[in-house]
């Protein structure tokens, strides 16, 4: 039975109220073969995750049109401005048939009622068994899933091994302690390398301090959330991360600002020996600058006293828009892409790990060290960040960026913290 959530709701980041009314039938299956001739599916998939995405794309429509008669429009989107994009698109109704969603926006658009509860649609096509866990979470609420499970990254630190054994530390960080030697010993190989970089820019990377040192972003009491950053586990993560490039030289004044990207491409140009990045970040790498790819080792990224921290999962689903038509067809669009061969090949190409345990395996089985390490990341320490539709407003006003880099400007790290908790228990109360 294809579910669909009629809801009138209002409230998504960056944003005057949401008005969205489903549209379509209620009835119908998923199970069997939908006739799809003479009809058109909207894909918006986001771009720059996978960098040879052509011909998975041109593969796919071709695949959807043997399997349902229907042709497919696949219209790939920019990450940046996408949040705005789907809530004018949604407020319009002008959105896609389906769309990629990234995680952390699930719960706000699902709360609004722009994409549909697919739980019923997952059931009877005999999917709900076999679902990464953390992928799950990050799309349910209040007892509904809000997209299907396509693929999940998670962040780990990446190096350059020549540059490492140059300055005699290969091995795994097994503790801050363990880590902070390796910074230092860098530094002392070479003045003119940025050991370390912390990117004021990038809240992912710094939130794997934050839990491994025992902290939270927020707590969730019933209903109620409330925030966590400025408790005195998270001031520790906190303050031991930022000290990296207060105290310790590890980073550059530059890195304030810097997103992931900048890290990126000052370890290309072999500048930066290790850093934090995502899990598929290598496949970029490969496409750009192969001979550095074959220097490429892995470590995960340390907590306090060991050697797995918490890093987030994060990642996309595929989730069905309530304006949709073709509930039915919509959905042979995301068994199609989320299962099989397809979901596979996905996972292969862009370092990314599959959305089912199933296929998770199977990609793991056959990849490299680097896939192993990052597995191990995602499998040992994978977690989300507060699964509330209030994440995507935080999220909007870069609440925990601006936290970080005024920290990095000079703000002492406490009273940082106690203003991006204020701001975020503002968010959690509306």
């Amino acid at each position: 039975m294809i579910a669909r959530r009629h809801v009138l709701a209002a409230g998504a980041a960056g944003s005057a109220a949401l008005a969205l009314a489903a549209c379509g039938g209620d009835s119908g299956g998923s199970g069997g073969e939908v006739d799809g001739e003479g009809k058109t599916l909207t894909f918006w998939l986001m771009e720059g995750t996978n960098a040879s995405a052509d011909a998975y794309i041109e593969e796919l429509k071709t695949a959807f049109t043997e399997a349902t008669g229907a042709t497919l429009d696949v219209q790939v989107q920019p990450w940046d401005g996408a949040h705005d994009k789907f809530v004018t698109a949604m407020a319009g109704g002008t959105g896609p048939d389906v769309a990629e969603v990234g995680t952390t926006w699930v719960p706000e658009f699902a709360d609004a009622g722009g994409i549909d509860d697919l739980s019923e649609d997952i059931e009877a096509a005999g999917l709900a068994d076999g679902l990464v866990e953390g992928l799950v979470e990050a799309g349910s609420l209040d007892g509904g899933t809000y997209g299907m499970p396509w693929y999940a990254g998670v962040r780990s630190i990446l190096a350059n091994r020549e540059m490492l054994e140059a300055a005699g530390v290969a091995e795994q960080p097994q503790s801050w302690d363990d880590l902070l030697t390796m910074i230092t010993a860098l530094k002392e190989h070479d003045p003119d390398w940025i050991p370390f970089p912390v990117a004021g820019g990038s809240i992912f990377s710094a939130m794997p301090f934050v839990w491994g040192a025992g902290g939270e972003i927020a707590t969730q009491e019933g209903e109620t959330w409330t925030a966590a950053i400025n408790s005195p586990e998270a001031v520790e993560g906190l303050t031991w991360y930022t000290d990296l490039a207060l105290k310790h030289d590890a980073s550059t004044s530059a890195a304030t600002t810097w997103l992931e990207t900048d890290s990126l491409a000052a370890f290309l140009q072999e500048t930066v020996p290790m850093f934090i990045t995502g899990s598929w970040v290598p496949a970029t790498i490969e496409a750009e600058n192969p001979e550095l790819a074959e220097k490429l080792v892995a470590f995960t990224i340390p907590a306090k006293d060991s050697a797995v921290a918490p890093s987030f999962l994060g990642g996309s689903l595929m989730c069905r828009f309530t304006e949709t038509a073709e509930p039915e067809l919509a959905f042979e669009l995301i068994k199609l892409v989320t299962t099989g061969d397809f979901a596979t090949r996905w996972a292969e190409e862009t370092n990314y790990f599959p959305g089912t345990t199933a296929a998770l395996d199977e990609v793991v089985a056959g990849g490299d060290e680097l896939t192993k390490v990052f597995a191990t990341q995602m499998t040992e320490g994978g977690k989300s960040v507060p699964v509330t539709p209030a994440w995507g407003k935080i999220e909007g006003a870069k609440t925990l960026g601006t936290m970080i880099s005024s920290v990095l400007d000079g703000t002492a790290v406490q009273d940082a913290a106690d203003t991006a908790a204020e701001e975020m228990d503002g968010f959690f109360s509306e």
